[in-house]
């Protein structure tokens, strides 16, 4: 088993906790049925929103996805002028027999636009 890194990425339309946890649940569970993984695959989950998204922590509505036990972690991603806004990022450790090009990272929403390249 190695540790890899999957990325991903979802596009809010507005700021509100229902739209965070659904996208968030969305995004999160694609990356893992994309990857072929469960929870237990998952070391630890990083989260980044922009500036814009103020109304409910993206791992608080990671949690419904029985990650109770897993470490998850939010920041806050740089302000760069004529950025995507309302953008959750995600970074996930798992654990997978997978190789690195095997991974599939997962953009959902208007986050395509951010890797054009990994969205196709």
């Amino acid at each position: 088993m190695a540790v890899r890194a999957i990325r991903g990425a979802t596009q809010l339309e507005r700021d509100d906790p229902d739209e965070m946890r659904e996208a968030v649940t969305e995004l999160v569970s694609a990356m893992l049925e994309e990857n072929a993984l469960t929870s237990d695959s998952i070391i630890s989950v990083l989260f980044t929103s922009t500036p814009d998204l103020v109304s409910q922590f993206p791992a608080a509505a990671a949690r419904h996805l029985e990650l109770a036990d897993v470490p998850l972690l939010c920041a806050r991603e740089i302000d760069v002028p004529g950025a995507l806004p309302r953008v959750v990022r995600v970074l996930a450790h798992v654990e997978t027999s997978a190789p690195r090009p095997a991974v599939k990272h997962v953009y959902k929403r208007g986050a395509q636009a951010l890797r054009p390249d990994l969205s196709a």
